[in-house]
């Protein structure tokens, strides 16, 4: 049986492009995500990238859960150290009213941003993450202990459960303290230089049967470009080979097309951080794509695969995960907001 798919939504802007068509894109990408089976849809926070709009997952995960019906809509992730654990609780706790059993709370302990910008957030330092995520979950549930000081605090909206949590992380440390709160593991493989075999073996070896989560469940985060040929999976990478080549100069910007990336005057230095910066995606067919997913899964015996896809054309983007799900016929009768032209979302470009 294949994994269950869901997707990670980095809300990316393309040149060309703005913000607000990026986040209107997105919904459109959730209703079909819904339609096509995808368990989940998530938002990673990330600031100070010009190229990436999810700087505010809880605001973006009501905008997705009002749009679709059945989906879940969560956080991949909120970075715990750039908040309260308070302002969390009760924003989840609010989501969760208002979507009730639809919510899923991934969270991080790192900034998802430069330490400029991290230094502007004022947040906690990231050695605290067991200890606030503690407190979220204590404040939550009114579990403190009677000699915490927040002992007291109320969370307001009251009366529902917390929803299901995942720690993210890319290391054996994080992998053992999700096992140990018997909660979900979630291994960014799309951005991690590390395999994910031991950090998933830690969390299944140490993970303790909680009520949130009776049996452990593990999260893959995998990059995909996936297209009917091969050729144009190599074509349409190229725009995230230059913003890797980018991102190691320390430059952000937006996402350039595949034609801005093929006539950018690449040196053999680059091309060879190109190649390096590949390893991080599964480029190709859906059989392609499949196969090595399929590997994966087998070598790490995760739950599930949560996909995140960068490509500059909305509609190659949709239709790279309708191929990931099946879909041979392009098609969704999906219309793109701003698009005077109406075409289908799967179409391919001019």
């Amino acid at each position: 049986m294949p994994s269950p798919l869901s997707v990670l939504d980095l809300v990316p802007i393309g040149s060309g492009g703005s913000a607000g068509e990026s986040l209107r894109r997105s919904v459109d990408l959730a209703r079909r995500a819904e339609e096509l089976g995808y368990v989940r849809y998530w938002f990673a926070e990330h600031h100070g990238m010009p190229g990436i709009a999810s700087s505010s997952p809880e605001i973006l995960i009501e905008h997705i859960a009002s749009a679709t019906s059945r989906i879940r809509v969560g956080s991949g992730g909120i970075m715990l150290p750039n908040h309260a654990p308070l302002r969390i609780a009760e924003a989840f706790h609010t989501l969760e009213t208002l979507h009730p059993g639809r919510i899923d709370f991934g969270v991080g302990r790192a900034p998802g941003t430069d330490p400029l910008t991290s230094r502007a957030m004022h947040p906690f330092n990231a050695e605290h993450f067991p200890q606030q995520l503690q407190e979220v979950l204590g404040l939550s549930g009114s579990s403190l202990p009677r000699d915490h000081p927040f002992h007291s605090v109320r969370v307001v909206p009251s009366g529902v459960r917390f929803p299901p949590v995942w720690v993210l992380g890319s290391s054996g440390a994080s992998a053992r303290f999700a096992g140990s709160l018997g909660v979900g593991y979630a291994f960014a493989r799309h951005f991690s230089p590390s395999p994910p075999e031991p950090a998933v073996h830690a969390y299944l070896e140490g993970f303790t049967p909680s009520e949130m989560f009776p049996e452990p469940h593990v999260i893959l985060g995998v990059s995909v470009i996936c297209a009917e040929t091969a050729e144009r999976a190599e074509q349409l990478a190229l725009s995230t080979d230059l913003v890797w080549v980018r991102y190691q100069r320390g430059e952000f910007g937006l996402l350039p097309s595949p034609d801005e990336a093929a006539a950018y005057n690449w040196s053999d230095y680059e091309r060879m951080v190109a190649r390096a910066g590949r390893s991080r995606h599964f480029i190709g067919t859906r059989d392609t794509v499949m196969a090595q997913i399929d590997d994966l899964v087998r070598a790490t015996s995760a739950t599930e695969v949560i996909v995140t896809t960068m490509i500059h054309d909305h509609r190659e983007r949709v239709r790279s995960y309708e191929l990931l799900a099946g879909v041979r016929d392009p098609g969704s009768g999906i219309r793109i907001p701003g698009d005077s032209s109406n075409r289908q979302l799967s179409q391919p470009p001019d």
